[in-house]
């Protein structure tokens, strides 16, 4: 259902509404704030289990499995660049000085993948699953 304005006499844009609704959708999607609503959002890129992420103030991720309990405070040193009221910090490799701290949510694992080996004609016929470990991180400051 398409919400109706009553003052305009006009459908509502759906993403408004969503806007409204709920902030937790944008803030779980980096830049999603800063080009629905026009405001500048500190974002970071760091580095965390050999993969890079964009990462913004309270959004969620979910990186490879981090030594630590549900609950913990886990700082993430390698950050490789950060964006503040408009003004970048580039570094060379990493941005000195500069953090970002985020709280560990949970511990699971990945959806399952299916691995099946075949050679035909062989009689050769293998299969295995694999689960992939994970940290669920909620990103609670970024320092520079």
């Amino acid at each position: 259902m398409v919400p109706y304005c009553v003052q305009y006499g006009t459908f509502v844009c759906v993403l408004t509404a969503c806007v409204k609704a709920s902030t937790n959708r944008i803030s779980s999607v980096p830049g999603a704030a800063s080009r629905i609503l026009g405001v500048r959002v500190l974002y970071a890129i760091v580095e965390t289990g050999g993969k890079q992420f964009k990462v913004s103030e309270g959004m969620t991720l979910y990186v490879e499995k981090l030594d630590a309990v549900a609950g913990d405070t886990v700082t993430l040193d390698k950050v490789f660049l950060v964006e503040k009221d408009g003004q970048v910090t580039v570094g060379t490799p990493h941005v000195p000085g500069a953090s970002v701290t985020a709280s560990v949510v949970e511990h699971g694992k990945a959806k399952k993948i299916h691995i099946f080996k075949y050679k035909s004609k062989k009689n050769y016929r293998r299969r295995q699953g694999h689960r992939q470990p994970y940290t669920k991180l909620k990103v609670n400051a970024i320092s520079v």
